[in-house]
């Protein structure tokens, strides 16, 4: 062992092949290492990845059985109130103004006199009812939507037909509320709300929300009933008249 420091110590040529070789070993080792880690490191990243997709995944599908239920729920609510409306004459408009911020919006609608709309005609669209005709032009309309405080529209329990008047307190969009429940009325969460026909506006039957809260009254006597609408009114576009006063008289006669 002498020896041999003493050859790589005072011959250069000798040493700096020895160093050489010993580094290359070294690096080789080291080269070698890396790749363990770096393989190493690689089987924990596809891990991660592979836990990241499925958690994607799962996403996906909770989001796309979502979509399906709500397509199922709109495309169900359209064929009800088609079954709802058929016979009765319908005017068809597109929105051109509308609000929902302030506390007594209207809306503006394409249709007239000379279309054939009149005061007091109530307007529906595919997920429910939006409001009555308050005042006509030649070939545009106001419209006082469910989202006006002057707004009061007779709906009922689809489930056990109690009935009261829907009225807008301002703020939310979604919601408005139904006072008056008798309190021995099994109202229960989610259930659906619907026109009750107890006017010459709406015909009964047509969608509109369903109960998200049962609240007590002011007077503790009876319930007040929190409706989430089923017509977003801030993605209103198009619209129908509908003439049923005219149905009723036609009936009548």
């Amino acid at each position: 062992m002498t020896s041999l420091v003493l050859l790589l110590r005072f011959n250069a040529y000798q040493g700096s092949v020895w160093f050489t070789q010993a580094n290359a070993v070294v690096g080789r080792v080291l080269e070698q290492q890396n790749r363990i880690i770096a393989y190493t490191q690689l089987r924990e990243v596809n891990r991660e990845l592979t836990e990241t997709n499925i958690d994607l995944q799962n996403e996906v599908d909770v989001l796309r059985h979502r979509l399906q239920i709500l397509e199922h729920d709109s495309s169900q609510t359209e064929r009800e109130l088609s079954a709802r409306l058929a016979g009765i004459r319908r005017i068809p408009a597109q929105v051109i103004n509308n609000s929902i911020r302030d506390r007594d919006n209207y809306i503006t609608i394409n249709r007239g006199s000379a279309d054939g709309v009149r005061t007091e005609m109530g307007v529906v669209c595919g997920t429910g009812i939006v409001g009555i005709v308050c005042e006509t032009g030649r070939h545009f309309s106001i419209v006082l939507p469910v989202l006006n405080s002057n707004s009061s529209v007779s709906c009922r329990l689809k489930r056990t037909e109690y009935f009261g008047y829907l009225k807008w307190e301002g703020g939310n969009p979604l919601r408005a509320f139904i006072d008056d429940i008798p309190r021995h009325a099994k109202v229960q969460k989610g259930e659906m709300v619907e026109t009750s026909g107890y006017s010459s506006v709406f015909p009964a039957g047509i969608f509109v929300g369903r109960v998200k809260r049962v609240l007590n009254s002011e007077d503790g006597l009876s319930y007040k009933l929190e409706i989430g609408l089923s017509t977003d009114f801030a993605r209103l576009r198009e619209v129908s008249v509908i003439d049923w006063a005219s149905e009723n008289n036609s009936a009548e006669e």
